[in-house]
This record gives structure tokens, C-alpha cells and sequence, in this order.
């Protein structure tokens, strides 16, 4: 499979089904069992973890905070990949974090401790950081899970903003109409196995989404937007 850059791709599948793992995979947390992952063209195994870090971001589906970290203090944690040991950020870096706070729309936030932040704000906080490491490629897992209605909209605006801007995102769900949302690209995942992966619009189908969920799936047009609708479960 292939993964386009500067588009947002979104892997879908049942709970089990390897979305995490694929995720480290192409963070590098994970080897391959067999086969090969590139990177921009380079395989995977010729980048050094500083390098890495500077091509591949991760938001993670839940992060704890251990320090009071102010907003600021915590997107600064994002220039890690270009200090050396025990160096502190310098005026560049902070400038590179106030643009990803600009980009997010946390700026007015910036000196808020970040264990006060809501659910939606502490999210937006994990994506500023990962952007102020300046990625080519920007993972996120389960991005919206846990997070009311008002705040899942912020989250998928913020992505897709970031898609039109030119950045490659990657994210994890198992609610197709989620990926149906704002994902150019569709890879569906089943049991370890990869059932289908292109353009959003041809694989976010009845046959192809019924097959990942082992369940009967429509997808009606709704407003000139596709929406999935579980009929039944399949009969055992």
C-alpha cells in the first residue's frame, strides 16, 4: 500500500484489527516482520531516530501531562528532535511554537497550565506540539475518541485545515463516517490483513466496509456527503 503525501489518509478497521500497530510501524516503534516501509522514498531502517523524529509526528490517542507545563512549555517539547542533550530552545524554536499555536488556534491559550485544559483543548495542545517537530508526516491515533460532538468537529476542522495547508496526515478510527468526514484517502484493515486501501470515494463502499466489520453496512448519500448506516449483523 501506498500512502499519498500531502493528503489525509485514515485507517479504518474493527478494534484489533492493527491500527495502532501500523502506526508504529511507520513511527519505527515497531519492525516489520517482513517487507519494507519508505519513508519519502528512503527506507525506514536507513533513518536514525533523531532524523525520524524530524519526518514522522505523533498525537497520541491519550497523553497524562507529569509536569505543570504551561501551553507553551508543553508545544516547546516539540523541538526535542533539533536540541542536543540538555540544550534549551532558543528564540527560533519559540518562534516555531507560537506558529503552531497560531495554526491550532491555542495562541490565546498559551499560558494556561495544561492539566486545566478541557478534553478538546488538551488534544489541540498535542497537535500543536507535534507540529512546532516540523514533520513531513503527521500521525494521529483515534484523534476524536472520547471527545464530546462540539469538540470532535474542532478536531476534524484543525485536520483538514492542516491537509489544505500541504501537510500528510495519518489517523486512526474505527467510525467510517469519521473517515468519511475529511480523509482523501481510505486504508481498511481487518485482522491483521489489509482489505483495501485508495481514494476515499472508492473505498468507502457497502461490499468493502461490510467485509471489514463482518457486519451488512449501506452508505447512502446524505446532503452530497457519504454516510454509513448499519443495517444488521451477519447471522453466525
Amino acid at each position: 500500500m501506498d500512502i499519498p503525501a500531502r493528503s489525509i489518509t485514515a485507517i479504518l478497521g474493527p478494534n484489533g484489527s492493527g491500527k495502532t500497530t501500523l502506526l508504529h510501524l511507520l513511527l519505527g516503534l515497531l519492525p516489520p516482520t517482513n517487507g519494507n516501509i519508505l519513508l519519502a522514498g528512503k527506507p525506514h531502517g536507513q533513518y536514525s531516530r533523531r532524523d525520524l523524529s524530524q519526518v514522522v509526528g505523533l498525537v497520541p490517542q491519550d497523553e497524562p501531562v507529569a509536569f505543570d507545563l504551561d501551553v507553551l512549555e508543553f508545544v516547546l517539547l516539540g523541538r526535542a528532535p533539533y536540541l542536543h542533550l540538555l540544550e534549551l530552545p532558543k528564540e527560533s524554536d519559540r518562534q516555531v511554537a507560537l506558529q503552531a499555536l497560531a495554526a491550532i488556534g491555542l495562541t490565546a491559550l498559551q499560558h494556561r497550565p495544561v492539566p486545566s485544559l478541557s478534553g478538546g483543548e488538551r488534544q489541540l495542545a498535542i497537535i500543536a506540539r507535534a507540529l512546532a517537530q516540523e514533520p513531513l508526516i503527521l500521525l494521529s491515533d483515534e484523534p476524536t475518541s472520547h471527545l464530546d460532538l462540539g469538540n470532535t468537529r474542532r478536531i476534524l476542522r484543525v485536520l483538514r485545515l492542516l491537509g489544505n495547508d500541504g501537510k500528510t496526515i495519518v489517523f486512526t478510527t474505527h467510525d467510517p463516517n469519521l473517515a468519511a468526514a475529511i480523509a482523501d484517502y481510505v486504508v481498511l484493515l481487518r485482522e491483521g490483513r489489509l482489505l483495501a486501501a485508495g481514494p476515499a470515494a472508492d473505498v468507502l463502499t457497502s461490499e468493502y466496509l461490510s467485509a471489514t466489520y463482518g457486519i451488512e453496512v449501506e452508505v447512502i448519500q446524505l446532503r452530497g456527503h457519504p454516510l454509513v448506516v448499519t443495517q444488521q449483523c451477519f447471522q453466525t
